[in-house]
């Protein structure tokens, strides 16, 4: 029989892993409910709780279908555990404690020590379970008794109690004739068996036998009225409704009296229990699951707060992150534009045509008039000082902003000061008439000395001004002073071109290792955060296992899945700026504006990925609060009242009755409303009707609508004129009116 249940096993395991994911307490209301669903869910037994107020005769009840008194009864507040009675060959009874201490005796003498309440009428807090095993037949088919405390005394047995419903797989709500149907027992119903899902339940009147007979009849009536009103989900042709005289039926039990125990109304009882199990037995599950359904809509929305919520933070953090990065990658891209701007124009000026173009001629005077150490300090050096600072300044900006590697200064070096060796000095160098010979000022000339070293310089000047290879061949044979020139601008020729090459190959590795300054490393995530991201996984992959596991059990969600989160990839990572991403100033804005719209379009991703909307054809959830504030202001339960009020009508109940087929396609209607479609002008007459039966202005607000409702149920309530036939008929016509004028601006 365990087999059969197998299939809810993932079902269960799926709703445990959800209960570990949101770190709920363990005394926690939800906590306990899934604990106590997935227990049922794979119990192979058939569980029958018996419920009601204290007092009310349920251990009574159990004892008279059992044949014996098995479990304690007394005049006051016995029983103070949920005592289950399953089959055993002999009457035992079997105690664990909280410690795991087990006790297990033979009868049931021990229920009096540890099962019944004490002189203060509370529960033992050291009994984890209490079990009494009992020979009867039919027990032995699969079925287990629920004997529970009673209601309405303490709130620690009202939290047991309610735990314990969830268990069983038909509720058997025990009421006191000479009090039916308290405000209590209707809040009771309400709250711990609708709401959760719980709609196989039987109602047994007992203590009728200790009424009058003209009191039994009307008593008959309004039991009729409680039965009729609840939607119970029995199979077809079992009435959930029996009279029970519980004392009686016992002690005719125990004398073997038939007759006295069919009068008491124990044998019909027990032949309808047994068929409606025989039926129920066999598919536990469509008993079962409507309970999942009602905690997994719990659990859902519990779950689906919290990851919104941590969602947030991190998209938060992300956009943060997002928008730091953003600045320090257009930071890193401007600062390498420059850089490379910068090493651009050095490169340009130490190219050798450039250095010989500007400085050629210069270098060679200064060479000649014995002065190029000082030329090579004032000009030259000041000029390349001047574009290597350019160049480093970038770098430094990028240390300064990135904090990375720090950088090096660019040096580039100059070549040992150029030395010549003169010619020989021909002895008749007196002829200072050739052409460019003349002085250029009045120098101290280069070793030469007087008018030979102004020679020098001037022909320095004509030979640079004038293309020597295409001189004619009569100046061919050069002057002295000319060979002498043309030394120096050989000379100076041969020192710039080995200053441009090794000062080329000293910029190239520069801007090499100016790369790993020009960068910045993606910080590493904060560890809390990193942690909020596996959380938020987890609880995603929970909630979308859940809604698989429903899925295969034909339990449908409002909610969809949640996409997979795209792990964070900027940790670890290093920005380098490439010479494709840095772009002309022409194209820089439109490149931000692109970069920025490829941000927004990537956190709308981010968003769209972590908190999915609900599916549209779904109507959005009243949130618990809501639910609870509503539970609390009502004092009865409005679709019991707009049931009661129209069970008069037949016609009229199978027209709005929820559980009805028709119902249930004008609910299918109006949920796949849309929000903005027009009404029909009968519609819009309705809704005004409606109004105007509630004693409402137009377009009044939900809550007034509520408040007069509440209002118009406690004058108009069919209970409260019991007795008095035309009051009665004229308070239910009134309340079908009232309920139906609810139901339509409630739904519109």
């Amino acid at each position: 029989m365990q087999q059969q249940y197998e299939g809810y096993k993932d079902l269960a395991d799926s709703l445990k892993s959800v209960s570990a994911s949101l770190n709920l307490e363990r005394k926690s209301q939800l906590h306990q409910d899934i604990i106590t669903i997935c227990n049922h869910l794979v119990n192979p037994s058939f569980r029958i709780a018996v419920f009601g107020p204290f007092n009310h005769g349920k251990s009574t009840l159990l004892n008279a279908i059992l044949g014996n008194r098995t479990l304690p009864i007394d005049l006051i507040p016995t029983t103070g555990a949920a005592i289950t009675v399953k089959y055993g060959s002999d009457v035992q009874t079997r105690i664990m404690l909280v410690d795991g201490t087990e006790i297990y005796r033979s009868g049931t003498e021990v229920l009096q020590q540890f099962a019944i309440l004490d002189g203060n009428r509370q529960m033992r807090k050291d009994v984890a379970s209490v079990e009494v095993f009992c020979p009867h037949p039919f027990l032995e088919t699969g079925v287990e008794f629920l004997d529970l405390p009673g209601t309405n005394d303490r709130d620690e047995q009202d939290n047991l109690i309610r735990e314990q419903l969830l268990s069983a797989d038909l509720v058997i709500q025990l009421l006191d004739a000479r009090k039916l149907m308290t405000l209590g027992e209707r809040e009771n119903l309400r709250d711990w068996l609708l709401d959760r899902g719980i709609k196989t339940v039987i109602f047994v009147a007992n203590f009728l036998n200790l009424l009058e007979p003209d009191e039994q009849k009307q008593v008959q009536n309004r039991l009729l009225f409680v039965a009729e009103s609840f939607r119970a989900e029995l199979p077809p042709g079992f009435s959930n409704l029996y009279r029970v005289d519980a004392l009686p039926a016992l002690r005719a039990r125990l004398k073997g009296d038939v007759a006295a125990a069919n009068s008491s109304g124990l044998a019909a009882f027990e032949t309808a229990l047994q068929n409606i199990v025989g039926i129920l037995q066999p598919n536990r599950g469509s008993v079962r699951l409507p309970r999942v359904q009602a905690i997994a809509s719990q659990i859902q929305y519990s779950l689906k707060a919290k990851i919104d919520s941590i969602a947030i933070e991190i998209k938060s953090f992300d956009d943060k992150q997002n928008t730091k990065i953003e600045i320090k990658q257009k930071a890193a891209d401007l600062i390498y534009k420059g850089f490379i701007i910068s090493v651009k124009e050095l490169r340009d000026w130490l190219a050798l045509p450039k250095l010989l173009t500007k400085y050629q001629a210069d270098a060679a005077v200064a060479l000649a008039e014995n002065n190029f150490k000082n030329w090579q300090t004032n000009i030259l050096k000041k000029d390349l000082t001047q574009l290597q600072l350019a160049a480093m300044k970038w770098l430094y900006q990028a240390y300064e902003f990135f904090q990375g590697e720090r950088p090096q200064d660019l040096l580039i070096p100059f070549p040992s000061e150029p030395q010549i060796i003169l010619p020989s000095k021909p002895s008749n160098t007196d002829d200072l008439s050739e052409p460019g010979s003349i002085a250029v000022g009045g120098g101290i000339g280069w070793l030469l000395g007087g008018p030979v070293g102004a020679a020098v310089v001037g022909s320095i000047s004509y030979l640079l001004n004038k293309n020597i290879q295409e001189q004619d061949e009569q100046l061919a044979k050069e002057s002295y002073h000319q060979e002498v020139a043309k030394i120096c601008i050989t000379t100076i020729e041969d020192y710039l071109s080995r200053f441009s090459s090794h000062g080329l190959s000293i910029l190239s590795e520069y801007e090499q290792k100016a790369e790993k300054v020009i960068c910045f490393q993606f910080s590493q995530e904060p560890l809390e955060v990193t942690q909020k991201r596996e959380y938020l996984q987890q609880l995603q992959n929970s909630f979308n296992q859940l809604l698989r596991e429903l899925e295969k059990v034909k339990i449908l969600s409002n909610h969809q899945p949640y996409k997979e989160i795209p792990k964070y990839s900027n940790t670890n990572r290093k920005y380098s700026p490439q010479p494709e991403r840095v772009q002309t100033s022409s194209q820089e804005d439109t490149s931000v504006k692109q970069q920025q719209e490829n941000t927004a379009k990537n956190s709308a991703t981010r968003v769209e990925s972590v908190s999915p909307p609900p599916s549209p054809k779904a109507s959005p959830s009243p949130h618990p609060e809501e639910v609870e504030a509503k539970f609390r202001d009502w004092e009865l339960n409005e679709e019991i009242v707009r049931m009661k009020a129209e069970m008069r009508s037949p016609k009229a109940y199978r027209q709005t009755s929820p559980g009805s087929q028709t119902g249930k396609q004008q609910n299918t209607t109006q949920s796949n409303k849309a929000p903005n479609q027009t009404k029909t002008q009968t519609e819009k007459d309705q809704i005004t009707r409606a109004y105007s039966i509630l004693g409402l202005q137009a377009n009044a607000s939900l809550a007034e609508v509520k408040q007069a409702y509440r209002t118009l149920v406690k004058k108009w309530h069919p209970d409260l004129f019991i007795g008095k036939p035309q009051l009665l008929k004229q308070a239910q016509e009134k309340m079908h009116l009232v309920n139906e004028a609810y139901t339509i601006l409630s739904d519109k």
